[in-house]
């Protein structure tokens, strides 16, 4: 068998310490955000029927090129989530809690595409999802909390990037114009964009390629072709957005990559990474999905931040830093051991976080464990401290050194230590 099989699958890769600790960190400081406006955790299926993601749009190219699909032992037809929102709405749709139904959610997605960086096949989101009102109101609130979240973070140097692309009707009407267009300038597109007008001509806007800059800067605006009551709808989104002092772009070429998006439509952008990739989240409303599914007309709206790329912001702006090192104690024990099982279990369930070393190993071995562990102090016990009721305590940051305290007062000793 080849050695490349026991490798991680090409797109993907292990999180082990401080990646791991790091994601935990920022899924848990979204929790929170999130949590504070209302919206409570789903966790959702990392795999549903092909049919639910079919409702992102047969012309993307998440449901024609990216999906992990395929028909299990049963002989249904299975795919591996792409994206979550549509997760959420088939939740709803069979599930049938009271509206208005907020939720978060954070985990993992997965699409068959080019692997690079910052973007694998197999990628964290957090986001979140309110249906029910098709108040504008709640589209200002979605996208602050997503606006705050970055603030959180420590980034000042994200851009947010609007627009509408009207009701389902208005967008027939826009496609149309945009269609006349295109074939006209079609000799002057990329062969990828010629390729997607021919099933999708309103995804050609998403090219990021040189060759499709101009064309699609000369474009139809999709603002021109707004209904009264979208133009009503996406004034009083920018008014909120004024209101709360929250920067935007208006940009009428974002058109998102999903089918199922109406009325508003937004974008995160980061200053701070690759141009050609900046995206850094995005989201939009979406009031036709529920119904595709079989349920009544029911108004959503929401977003999906990439975690990998935000980190990359993060990163680049010098902000949410890595964690500090996991333990707080080491435990050295010379005496065989047991009394370093006591001590650990002692000082765990006081909160500490502590660990120790195993099969006897010398003092030195030990010491060498407890520098290499990143922990601040080390509680030693020998055979010495065990005959006076004392333990030695090192200090491993170099400030310190170290003295014997009395084991009784020793949680307390440490507690003073450690602030």
């Amino acid at each position: 068998m080849k050695d490349s099989v026991y490798r991680a699958p090409k797109g993907t890769r292990d999180l082990v310490w401080p990646d791991s600790e790091r994601r935990r960190s920022f899924i848990n400081l979204f929790a929170e955000i999130a949590g504070s406006s209302g919206y409570a955790e789903i966790v959702l299926p990392m795999f549903e029927h092909r049919e639910v993601f079919q409702r992102l749009g047969d012309g993307t190219d998440v449901v024609r090129k990216e999906m992990y699909d395929f028909e299990d032992k049963g002989g249904r037809n299975i795919a591996l989530r792409p994206e979550q929102t549509a997760s959420i709405v088939r939740s709803y749709v069979e599930n049938r809690p009271s509206l208005p139904w907020k939720v978060w959610y954070a985990g993992p997605n997965f699409r068959y595409e080019r692997a690079q960086k910052g973007r694998f096949r197999q990628f964290d989101q957090v986001g979140l999802e309110a249906l029910g009102p098709e108040d504008p109101h709640l589209d200002i609130e979605v996208i602050a909390i997503a606006w705050r979240f970055y603030e959180a973070l420590g980034l000042r140097k994200v851009n947010l990037q609007l627009n509408s692309i009207g009701t389902s009707q208005d967008r027939v009407r826009y496609i149309e114009a945009l269609s006349r267009y295109l074939e006209n300038q079609k000799e002057f597109l990329s062969k990828e964009s010629q390729d997607t007008f021919a099933v999708n001509p309103l995804r050609v806007l998403d090219s990021k390629r040189d060759e499709d800059v101009q064309v699609i800067s000369e474009a139809p605006s999709i603002l021109d072709h707004l209904s009264d009551g979208a133009q009503s709808h996406f004034n009083e989104v920018q008014e909120g957005l004024e209101k709360l002092a929250i920067p935007y772009i208006v940009k009428p070429t974002l058109v998102r990559g999903l089918d199922y998006y109406v009325k508003t439509t937004f974008e995160f952008t980061s200053e701070s990474i690759d141009a050609a990739q900046d995206a850094i989240g995005g989201g939009g409303r979406y009031d036709g999905l529920a119904a595709e599914m079989g349920a009544p007309e029911t108004p959503g709206v929401g977003f999906a931040l990439g975690l990998d790329r935000t980190l990359m912001a993060c990163d680049a702006e010098k902000s949410f830093p890595e964690p500090e090192h996991m333990l707080e104690i080491f435990v050295v024990d010379t005496t065989g051991g047991a009394n370093a099982l006591v001590i650990t279990d002692e000082l765990r369930q006081e909160g500490f976080k502590v660990d120790r070393s195993f099969d006897d190993r010398s003092m030195k071995a030990q010491m060498k464990a407890a520098d290499k562990s990143g922990a601040k102090i080390a509680v030693i016990v020998g055979d010495d401290e065990v005959s006076n009721g004392v333990v030695t305590i090192r200090d491993l940051r170099g400030k310190g050194g170290q003295e014997e305290i009395a084991s009784e007062s020793m949680i307390a000793d440490l507690r003073k230590k450690l602030r």
